[in-house]
């Protein structure tokens, strides 16, 4: 059973999706504003997030960029604002889909049910060689023995081993970990990535580094 947080100021669609989706055997849980929102998230395991761009107050692009501050919940936005330049900035935001209204609730489900599968596969733990990511508790184990990560280089981490073998630049990082309006050192990546590999211990390969192009997943450390 999957959790499901909408946020969503239409009664009229937060009912619908709340009916089709508590129906197919999903906890849904409703908000309208990104305090809600991460005081939810603090107290329950969220899977996954439907989120509306245009709320009161705080818009959908700030919300999500709060919450992916603390957060690795997949995010599917929901909305009618279909330019080009708006889906951009929900990517570069932290977005892993960006479905706009009027849309099926039948593909709705689809994409989310793919989404899930992908990230949770049959449970909720993921194994790559000598590492386990229990995703229900934030917890990483290596050769079976814990390994304490900060959330940053936690949410880095299982986003490069969901991903492996895909090369990220340090634009790309900077982007879904930061933020589109990050104005800090872009060098923060590296710091990471650095912190990351010494966590790794003697399976830093894990994290293999191509010198120009960015950061991948290597789950067999050698080859």
């Amino acid at each position: 059973m999957h959790t499901l947080l909408l946020i969503e100021d239409d009664r009229s669609i937060k009912e619908i999706i709340t009916d089709y989706f508590s129906r197919r055997g999903y906890v849904v849980l409703t908000c309208v504003n990104s305090d809600e929102a991460l005081a939810i998230m603090e107290k329950e395991q969220v899977d996954i997030v439907f989120l509306d761009v245009m709320l009161p107050g705080e818009d959908g692009f700030s919300i999500c960029r709060r919450i992916r501050s603390d957060h690795n919940a997949p995010i599917i936005f929901l909305t009618a604002r279909v330019s080009e330049k708006d889906k951009l900035t929900g990517y570069s935001e932290g977005a892993d889909d960006y479905v706009t209204k009027p849309f099926s609730l039948n593909v709705l489900y689809a994409k989310t049910e793919a989404i899930l599968t992908r990230i949770f596969g049959r449970d909720n733990s993921m194994e790559k060689g000598p590492l386990r990511i229990d995703r229900d508790h934030k917890k990483v184990f290596v050769d079976g023995e814990p390994c304490t990560l900060a959330p940053k280089e936690y949410a880095i981490l299982l986003f490069l081993a969901e991903n492996e073998g895909r090369i990220y630049n340090r634009e790309q990082l900077l982007l879904r970990f930061w933020g589109y309006d990050f104005e800090g050192n872009e060098r923060v990546v590296d710091n990471h990535i650095r912190k990351l590999r010494r966590a790794l211990g003697l399976h830093s390969g894990l994290i293999r580094t191509y010198v120009k192009y960015g950061w991948s997943f290597n789950s067999k450390e050698n080859e």
